[in-house]
């Protein structure tokens, strides 16, 4: 069965409201996409029932993924991030199943940016945080019928799980059917030996991909080794999403968090669809 293809609104907007959905939706339908991706930066600004509406009048399907940012962080030193991070996950969670989806995805172990050298002790602590907090929202995901997909990223990014082995030892310590792992192209270019090893530690935990080009431009354009993630995905049976994720260059915030200092194409239209041109022929 061939993989359901995605983009993420991150290519256009940032943050995500609701009335975006009645701008993006019916473009990413027409270009071809069958999900959206809705980056949940702010859960006040979209109305889960009012895009689910969208979503259907569109023919579309949906996966969320989290924002984290040091006020939600499970490994703070501050109770009240990490209370802010669990009551963020619940409010995407019960926004994911609103929406119809089954995964939110994302790196919501601790916060991006948060990337130190610490010594093992430290380490270990915030690792074991991690683990009891994730816990917690391993639970509220399964009152809500959706899979939390946990991110790996880069060591620019963070300094807790950087590969798909420190995910796989992260999950098993969780031990909850409903946290799994999401690997990406972008971040694996950068950290992992092999793509397809990684994808292979994985294995049947992995629940959500994003296919990132090695400087966040179009899918099949530079050096992201492509051929890798079609055989991983191939070896382990995975029919989940796989999601175009990129920014847009227009927002500055967001151009700045994710370092898009200059265009990455003609347009965030030509990136979103020859990119999803580029993964039909590569993974169908």
């Amino acid at each position: 069965m061939p993989n359901p293809i995605g983009v993420n609104t991150w290519t256009w907007i940032s943050p995500f409201t609701t009335a975006d959905a009645a701008i993006l939706f019916p473009k990413v339908k027409e270009m071809g996409f069958d999900i959206v991706e809705i980056p949940l930066e702010d859960p006040t600004l979209a109305d889960g029932p009012t895009v689910a509406e969208a979503l259907k009048a569109n023919g579309l399907s949906a996966t969320v993924c989290g924002a984290f940012g040091p006020s939600r962080d499970l490994t703070s030193e501050d109770p009240a991030n990490i209370q802010g991070s669990l009551d963020y996950i619940l409010a995407a969670v019960k926004f994911t199943q609103e929406v119809g989806a089954t995964v939110l995805a994302g790196p919501m172990y601790s916060a991006v940016g948060k990337a130190r050298q610490v010594p093992p002790d430290v380490k270990k602590r915030e690792f074991d945080m991690a683990v009891a907090g994730l816990k917690k929202a391993g639970v509220m995901a399964a009152d809500h019928g959706v899979t939390l997909a946990i991110e790996p990223l880069n060591r620019f990014e963070t300094d807790l799980i950087n590969t798909a082995r420190q995910a796989k030892d992260l999950i098993q310590a969780i031990d909850s059917p409903n946290v799994k792992i999401h690997l990406d192209t972008f971040h694996m270019n950068i950290e992992e030996e092999s793509v397809y090893d990684a994808i292979v530690i994985a294995g049947a935990d992995l629940a959500h991909v994003h296919a990132s080009e090695s400087n966040r431009g179009t899918p099949g354009s530079a050096l992201a080794a492509w051929e890798d993630l079609a055989r991983g995905i191939k070896a382990v049976n995975y029919t989940g999403p796989v999601v175009i994720e990129t920014f847009t260059p227009d927002v500055k915030e967001i151009a700045r968090a994710a370092a898009i200092w200059r265009p990455l194409a003609v347009t965030q239209d030509d990136l979103a669809y020859q990119g999803l041109v580029f993964l039909r022929a590569l993974l169908n």
